[in-house]
């Protein structure tokens, strides 16, 4: 047990290296080999030599205890902060971040010594290899002498240098012994023996249960009204008066929305493919009137779509929301039987794409591209670069959606009026936006999840014996993030572990669960961002960061069950690993196994 406790002194350096051994020796023996004995006297002499710093003594006592590990499988890591460092290592990174930091020491108050203000100070010496095992992060204790003599701090190279939690080496190797004895976790991460070897794993997290739902919020809020339009202030009948505002009047902004025509669809039925469900956001709206509901608690962060036709077109704009009408899974659902002609504009790049029949017609032989540069900066006499306020930055887009959208007269018969398009009210809706396709590159097996063999689990164990225990590893991951909440998804769990795998069905029940889920979570994400990151008029969230990872996490459980349902079951079964959240998900696989 751990002789560490809030009332007693730490141990030394080489009691806490002691424990740590014996723990290996006992529950890890592979890793226990790959310690390192200790370095010599002379070999530290000459490593503060060569750095010309000496070093602190609990770094000195930590070396005579292991001079690093052996980084090879098996390696003992100190959770995220990796291996120890041997001598030759610290000498090689700390030189090496030396170089770097002298690269970038203008960057740095000269007039502030504060231990913290500098890339990489001279007397830093980087005593653990990090996530990657290189010089990338790690631990680095200060040898300056000053008040943070002999501190320990975190390194990475991609943000500023801060001290750790530890306040001394000696703190950080007990904090690792007093994690081995007692699983206590380091950095978020508990340790575990495996196969004989050290790791880490996420500790068990606690999902809020019944986090706060945005939608059901959504549909109890009504719909904001139209901003009545502002009469223009008479100027007094006696006496002077100013005008303040900008010299020049500002340029508007080009209003330019994404646009998808279809042949022979109704706009009823654009809505519906697109991914409207029900009828109670359904109505008449202008593209002004879609914007601001959109933009308000009403919307919970869903797009927000209208529909209209065009001689034989209907046709599609989307005002506001995670941009719905360039997504090949909705231009599939669009183009099911059909053609459809999408005009878009992101920033500096305006595309045509043309479906036909559901896909990419003449593998996107129609399609056209047109990016351009960016205009709203100008040099001023001094050589220094300013931006141009109230003016189009992308004036080359803005002209080449107009071209384009003119072309759509010749090419297809389209003869569009955009204005009328807006300044119309049109039947439009709230979107549950359709599943995204799953990344081919997740579609491969993969032979190692979580320091797991998973390859050889699935070369030695019979398939329909797989499937079974999935199935239940799937059961215990819905009942651990709350996914077992809905009806639909028990049912296809009860059905699954009959031995039957049920279809998942467009727009039917599981997919229109997963669709929801999905929503909840894109309209809790606001809640992580900070107050002075949200625009201006976003509306107050009654959500928080807990409830985002509670939706965000049954998002990640349905993915696995689509996956299980959808690919080849060696696939499904590293998602599903992978999401598992108790740290005894191994003991609990071998016990499905054994049934």
């Amino acid at each position: 047990m751990s002789t560490t406790s809030p009332g007693q002194p730490l141990p030394t350096v080489e009691d806490a290296w002691a424990r740590i051994g014996a723990w290996l020796a006992e529950h890890a023996p592979l890793s226990r080999a790959r310690l390192r004995p200790p370095a010599s006297p002379e070999e530290i002499a000459d490593a503060e030599r060569r750095l010309g710093v000496t070093f602190h003594p609990e770094l000195v006592a930590s070396l005579r205890c292991h001079d690093g590990v052996e980084l090879d499988d098996g390696a003992p890591v100190f959770a995220l902060n990796g291996p120890f460092a041997g001598v030759a290592a610290i000498v090689e990174n700390t030189l090496f971040l030396r170089s770097v930091g002298e690269d970038v020491d203008d960057l740095y108050d000269d007039e502030d010594d504060s231990e913290l203000n500098a890339y990489w100070r001279h007397e830093w010496l980087l005593i653990t290899h990090g996530v990657a095992w290189d010089a990338q992060d790690g631990l680095f204790l200060t040898c300056r002498p000053g008040d943070d003599y002999g501190r320990v701090g975190d390194y990475f190279n991609e943000d500023a240098p801060s001290f750790s939690d530890w306040a001394s080496l000696r703190a950080a190797v007990s904090a690792f012994a007093d994690a081995l004895e007692r699983r206590l976790p380091v950095g978020g991460r508990v340790p575990l023996a495996v196969d004989g070897k050290l790791i880490w794993e996420e500790a068990t997290r606690t999902v809020k249960a019944g986090p706060t739902s945005l939608l059901d919020l959504a549909a109890q809020t009504p719909e904001p009204e139209p901003r009545p339009v502002r009469p223009r202030p008479e100027p007094p009948r006696n006496g002077a008066y100013a005008t303040i505002g900008f010299a020049g009047p500002r340029t508007p902004r080009p209003r330019q929305p994404d646009l998808v025509l279809a042949e022979g669809v109704s706009a009823e039925q654009l809505l519906l493919r697109a991914g409207v469900v029900g009828r109670e956001s359904v109505r008449e709206r202008t593209h002004a009137q879609a914007r601001l509901s959109a933009a308000s608690l009403w919307a919970a962060s869903r797009p927000l779509v209208r529909a209209g036709h065009c001689g034989d077109w209907g046709f599609l704009t989307q005002s506001a929301g995670a941009d719905q009408l360039t997504r090949p899974e909705v231009l599939r659902r669009l183009a099911r039987d059909t053609r459809v002609v999408a005009l878009t504009k992101h920033g500096p790049e305006v595309r045509i794409t043309v479906y036909d029949k559901g896909l990419p017609y003449a593998e996107g032989a129609h399609d056209r591209l047109v990016s351009s540069p960016r205009e709203d900066y100008v040099r001023l006499p001094d050589g220094t670069e300013a931006q141009s306020i109230g003016v189009d930055p992308w004036p080359g887009s803005t002209a080449a959606y107009a071209d384009l959208l003119d072309g759509l007269r010749s090419a297809y018969g389209i003869d569009f009026d955009l204005a009328r398009a807006l300044d119309e009210p049109l039947i439009s809706g709230l979107v549950l936006p359709v599943l995204e396709d799953i990344p081919e590159w997740s579609c491969r097996p993969a032979p190692e999840v979580r320091d797991f063999d998973l390859g050889a689990l699935v070369e030695r164990t019979p398939a329909p014996r797989l499937r079974t225990a999935m199935a239940a590893q799937l059961r215990r991951l819905a009942a651990e993030t709350g996914l077992d909440a809905y009806a639909e998804v028990t049912g296809t769990l009860e059905t699954v572990e009959r031995g039957e795998t049920p279809e998942l069905t467009e727009d039917g029940a599981l997919d229109l669960r997963m669709r929801t889920l999905a929503a909840e979570a894109a309209a809790a994400r606001p809640a992580l961002e900070p107050s002075w990151r949200r625009e201006r008029d976003a509306p107050e969230l009654p959500a928080t960061r807990e409830d985002f990872e509670a939706w965000q996490l049954r998002v990640g459980a349905a993915d696995a069950l689509r996956r299980f349902l959808q690919l080849p079951l060696p696939v499904a079964a590293a998602s599903v690993l992978y999401r598992r959240l108790s740290v005894e998900w191994r003991s609990e696989l071998a016990q499905d196994l054994a049934m």
